[in-house]
């Protein structure tokens, strides 16, 4: 019994880590969105994206709305988005979004990751070529008043690229520079969006074995630890063997 409490109490600890961080994310996201266009989310569809995220990630609307009324502030500081990448080991390419207030620690942080776990960061641009940058949208099924077939002609004047329908769930996917042009038709058309992102998308996937995916994930690991980095993105092909060990962490 003392064993399997131990191990429910550190699954417990892991879930509430990665609900701060996500957290964390998410009001570094309002700060940048309120910064940018105001604390009003009917006329900042930026803000509106971040509070939809907000919902789907379980975060209290109280923290919302204290986030939003402390990024208006002008004594808040504001985060810069900026974006590192590098090859870790196995010639597997990174990509690290962040956002922060000094430059100069994140890309301290970041580089010193990649040089423990044998990779090395690179110089910006050098591997945009491997990634597709996509707006992301995730629906639900159920949220969608009209037929699918209809949404995806209303969509494509918006800058649609490809919907996927899997079950319960719709994925809308355009280029990211379409990215609020898409959001605003799908919001006129009065489909809730339960959440939206910007990803990196590989051309393709490098396969690795368990053993050599090690050192890759334990870099993953450290990348997403750090406060100032938002999204890591990555070509490492995810068999089922390295899911197994992920999930057994």
């Amino acid at each position: 019994m003392g064993r399997a409490f131990e191990f429910r109490k550190a699954r417990k600890m892991k879930r509430w880590s990665k609900m701060a961080k996500t957290f964390t994310r998410i009001g570094k996201d309002i700060v940048i969105a309120v910064k940018q266009g105001g604390p009003h989310p009917d006329s900042n569809a930026r803000l509106r994206q971040v509070m939809q995220n907000a919902k789907s990630a379980n975060m209290p609307k109280d923290n919302v709305l204290r986030a939003i009324k402390k990024a208006s502030d002008k004594d808040t500081a504001n985060y810069e988005e900026i974006s590192l990448e590098g090859y870790a080991v196995h010639g597997i390419a990174i990509f690290i979004d962040c956002a922060t207030n000094n430059n100069n620690r994140t890309v301290a942080d970041v580089r010193s990751y990649f040089s423990k776990c044998d990779g090395a960061l690179g110089v910006n641009g050098s591997l945009e070529f491997l990634f597709d940058r996509k707006g992301v949208f995730n629906i639900a099924l159920s949220n969608i008043s009209i037929d699918i077939e209809e949404l995806e002609m209303e969509l494509i004047d918006a800058g649609l690229e490809e919907l996927e329908v899997d079950r319960d769930n719709v994925t809308v996917y355009c280029d990211f520079t379409d990215f609020n042009n898409l959001q605003t038709k799908l919001e006129d058309l009065g489909v809730k969006i339960e959440n939206s992102e910007l990803q990196r998308i590989p051309n393709s996937f490098k396969k690795i074995t368990c053993k050599q995916a090690q050192k890759v994930l334990k870099l993953l690991d450290l990348l997403e630890e750090n406060d100032d980095v938002q999204q890591v993105f990555h070509n490492m092909e995810l068999t089922d063997e390295i899911l197994n060990a992920i999930e057994n962490k």
